[in-house]
């Protein structure tokens, strides 16, 4: 079982990311539950504006969208800024527009039968619109979105510590994070395109 958790955050490396840090929480359960899990920092890459699969010369989406296709299950984590998804995350999602158009030889989505959770991190709230958002562009794709599949940590309105500098309420998110992976693990072993009926000729 493959999984890729696609880090939106803003911070190229080898900055520091809160948003890494929750996300290896979830990272370290789906690993301990049998999945092989790649974490892929975009802001790194050259992910071009646009709704293909493919933007051209210089374009990295290609290898991140392979990525995608290969895995069973999918995470995007974002930060929270002005109280919405990174603009990074909010390109991710336009980019895999594409995938509207595309199907498996059957001709189901090439989304079905993979499953998605979210995480996010930010001092101030916003996370459950986030994760609505988000939630809500997948779906339409064809993943399937378990319960509870999603964590977020926050210290509430105005300007604070981030994740990485303050134990602060780590618990609460760290539990929901560990649970958010078994949820994804335990339906993507049983999730396979193979479960959902081939359309009849000409559907």
């Amino acid at each position: 079982m493959k999984a890729v958790v696609l880090n939106c955050t803003l911070k190229p490396s080898p900055q520091t990311s809160s948003t890494e840090a929750l996300a290896n929480v979830v990272i370290a359960e789906l690993e301990k539950g049998g999945a092989e899990v790649e974490m892929v920092r975009l802001v790194d890459l050259n992910i071009r504006p646009g709704v293909s699969a493919d933007e051209g010369e210089g374009d990295d989406w290609p290898s991140v969208d392979a990525k995608l296709k290969a895995a069973q299950i999918v995470v995007f984590a974002t930060p929270t800024w002005l109280g919405q998804m990174s603009s990074v995350a909010l390109r991710a999602l336009e980019r895999m527009d594409a995938w509207f158009a595309e199907t498996d030889d059957s001709g189901r989505p090439v989304a079905f039968g993979k499953v998605a959770g979210i995480v996010v991190t930010g001092n101030e709230d916003g996370a459950h619109n986030i994760v609505a958002t988000i939630s809500q562009g997948l779906i339409d794709m064809g993943f399937t979105i378990p319960g509870q599949s999603w964590t977020y940590w926050h210290l509430g309105p105005g300007p604070g510590p981030d994740y990485v500098e303050t134990d602060q309420g780590h618990d609460y998110s760290d539990r929901v994070g560990r649970n958010a992976a078994r949820n994804l693990v335990a339906l993507a072993s049983v999730l396979t395109p193979e479960t959902y009926p081939v359309p009849e000729s000409g559907e």
